[in-house]
C-alpha cells in the first residue's frame, strides 16, 4: 500500500472556494464522464440536496458533481453554480433540448463562525469548479473546511478550529482516496493510537475535558441542543461498483467516523459519506469498505491537523 495525493485519483477533479472573511466556502467533486454513488446519512440534521438520486430505487444510474460545503441549508444555493458550470460545457443527464447535470450537495453549519449574512451560493460554486480545472484543492482552512469547528458541547467558547482533510492510497492498480470536512460534535482522536488530538476544551484552553464524559452527567431532555455541526465527507475509488454496493460502502465507511469522532451521529449532527466509483477495476466489496474506512479516519486526523488557528478557535497544531 503506497500514499498518493488526493488529486491523483482517476477520471475527478475537486476545486475549492471560499470567502475567508465570512468563514465559509464548498468544495466540488467533478467526474465529467459520470460516477456511481452511494450515500449514508448517520446524523440526526442533515442539509442536502439530490440525496434520493442515490437510492437504489431511483432510476439514476450515474452523477457529475458532490459537492461539500458551508453555509447550512443556506449553502444548498452553491449547487446552482456546478449545474451551470457543467451545463456550459455540455455535461450532464441528456433530455433533448439541454443536459441537466446531476449534482448532490452537503452542507455542514458554520453560520456562528464568521459573517452569518454571507453563505456560498451560486457564484462560489461555480467559482469552485473553475478551481477544480487548476487543481487547486489544499487540506485545513479551505473550501467547506473553512469556517469548520469541533468539540462543541459546551458552544463556541470552548471549541477547535477543524478544517478539511484528505488521504488516498493505491494497493496494484486499486485506488481508495477520502475528503471530509471535519465539523463535529464532538472530540477528534487519532485512529492509530486512541489519542484525543482535538476537542472540547477545558477552562484553561490549554488542556481537553472528554465529551463523552461530560454528556454522561446529566440524562435530563435537553430541548435545544448547539447544533452548530456536521461532518460531511465523500470516498472515492476507481473499483467499479454500482450504488446499491456503494450505499455499503459508504455506510462501512462510517466505522472511520466512529473511530475517530466521539461521540458522533448525535441527533445534532448531519453526519454524512458519499461513495463514489469512477473507474471499472474489479475489486471485492468488503476489502474496499474496509480500507474505505482506514482511509476516511486518516483523512478526519489530516483535517484537524492542517487546520490554523482562526477566527478567536486554537487549532490541534498550537496547543
Amino acid at each position: 500500500m503506497k500514499e498518493i495525493k488526493i488529486q491523483e485519483l482517476e477520471n475527478i477533479k475537486i476545486g475549492s472556494a471560499e470567502n475567508k472573511d465570512a468563514a465559509t466556502g464548498c468544495t466540488v467533486i467533478l467526474c465529467e464522464q459520470g460516477m456511481a454513488a452511494g450515500l449514508d446519512v448517520r446524523g440526526g440534521g442533515p442539509a442536502s440536496r439530490e440525496t434520493e438520486l442515490l437510492k437504489p430505487t431511483a432510476a439514476a444510474e450515474s452523477i457529475h458533481a458532490v459537492l461539500l460545503s458551508g453555509g447550512s441549508a443556506f449553502g444548498l444555493d452553491a449547487a446552482g453554480g456546478v449545474m451551470e458550470y457543467l451545463e456550459e460545457r455540455n455535461i450532464g443527464f441528456d433530455v433533448g433540448i439541454t443536459k441537466v447535470p446531476l449534482v448532490c450537495e452537503s452542507c455542514l453549519f458554520d453560520l456562528m463562525v464568521g459573517d452569518h449574512r454571507v453563505r456560498p451560493d451560486k457564484a462560489m460554486g461555480y467559482a469552485a469548479c473553475e478551481n477544480a480545472e487548476k487543481g487547486n484543492y489544499r487540506d485545513g482552512n479551505f473550501g467547506a473546511g473553512t469556517g469548520a469547528t469541533v468539540g462543541k458541547f459546551y458552544g463556541p467558547e470552548f471549541c477547535m478550529k477543524s478544517g478539511i482533510g484528505s488521504y488516498a492510497v493505491q494497493i496494484g492498480e486499486l485506488q481508495v482516496g477520502a475528503i471530509v470536512a471535519v465539523n463535529a460534535l464532538g472530540d477528534i482522536y487519532d485512529w492509530k493510537n486512541g489519542k484525543k488530538v482535538a476537542g472540547l476544551l477545558a477552562k484553561d484552553k490549554k488542556s481537553f475535558l472528554c465529551t463523552e464524559d461530560e454528556v454522561y452527567k446529566s440524562y435530563e431532555v435537553v430541548k435545544n441542543k448547539f447544533v452548530a455541526n456536521t461532518t460531511i465527507g465523500a470516498v472515492i475509488t476507481n473499483a467499479a461498483f454500482h450504488k446499491t454496493q456503494l450505499c455499503k460502502i459508504a455506510s462501512m465507511t462510517h466505522n472511520g467516523y466512529a473511530r475517530s469522532i466521539r461521540p458522533v451521529h448525535t441527533t445534532a449532527d448531519g453526519d454524512s459519506i458519499y461513495a463514489l466509483s469512477t473507474g471499472t477495476l474489479e475489486a471485492d466489496l468488503d476489502m474496499v469498505g474496509t480500507l474505505a474506512a482506514q482511509v476516511m479516519s486518516e483523512a478526519i486526523l489530516r483535517a484537524v491537523m492542517s487546520a490554523e488557528t482562526a477566527y478567536g478557535f486554537p487549532a490541534a497544531r498550537d496547543l
